[in-house]
């Protein structure tokens, strides 16, 4: 038995499944971190950081869903992240010209509102976007960056299944990792760093099932895919 989805629903699917001993196969949620250390390429980063978390307008397991960069070039990569959301096109997915198109359903939306402004609420800052989009057809919802954000707030506690970005600003390497783990998810990762033997022994610290050094997760048929924790089996 295979399944794509949630959590719980793949808790229930487990149960079943072992009932009869059947084998299964869950790949469930994802709360990707997305390190950012301070010999990266911050331009090139900062265009990546957006493509990985708009992917599939942020609907996708293996987009990037918390932004954890080094202080000491924390301000730079923000004024450059937000530069390259606020260049994104919201549009008609039929449109050439579009690049974020709208979530699946109102449901969705509502839940991504919810957790943006619960963030706001506990004293988060929206750098850019914070709020739906009115006026389409669709549920449209702004391309939003947050920061001043802690582990109170749903951006960083729960999967955001959308538009929305957090960042996390840490000391060093060390701390870096220890907030890219401080997750119960486990499916994917990636580290930005001008050191490729620095990012690979970084890599092996994260306690997730991919990761990728200078570039964004995604799946490839020559490779395993998978996660750990809650994210699957």
């Amino acid at each position: 038995v295979s399944v794509t989805g949630s959590v719980n629903t793949g808790r229930r699917v487990a149960e079943l499944a072992s009932q009869d001993l059947k084998k299964f196969v869950l790949e469930l949620g994802g709360s990707d971190p997305f390190v950012v250390l301070e010999d990266a390429d911050l331009a090139q980063t900062a265009h990546m950081a957006t493509q990985s978390r708009l992917l599939n307008t942020g609907q996708s397991c293996i987009a990037a869903k918390r932004f954890i960069v080094v202080k000491e070039v924390a301000d730079k990569f923000t004024k450059l992240f937000v530069e390259n959301t606020q260049a994104e096109v919201v549009g008609d997915p039929l449109d050439p010209k579009t690049t974020v198109g709208p979530l699946v359903r109102d449901n969705q939306r509502q839940a991504l509102a919810r957790q943006v402004d619960d963030a706001r609420t506990k004293g988060a800052s929206v750098l850019t976007g914070g709020r739906p989009v009115s006026g389409r057809e669709g549920y449209y919802y702004e391309p939003t960056i947050v920061s001043n954000v802690n582990h109170e707030m749903e951006v960083v506690k729960e999967e955001v299944f959308g538009p929305a970005a957090p960042i996390i600003i840490v000391e060093n390497e060390e701390q870096a990792i220890r907030e890219a783990n401080n997750s119960e998810f486990g499916l994917g990762a990636s580290i930005w760093t001008s050191n490729i033997e620095r990012g690979v022994r970084l890599a092996r610290q994260i306690e997730s099932g991919i990761v990728s050094v200078n570039e964004m997760v995604k799946s490839d048929p020559r490779l395993p895919f998978g996660g750990v924790k809650k994210s699957g089996i």
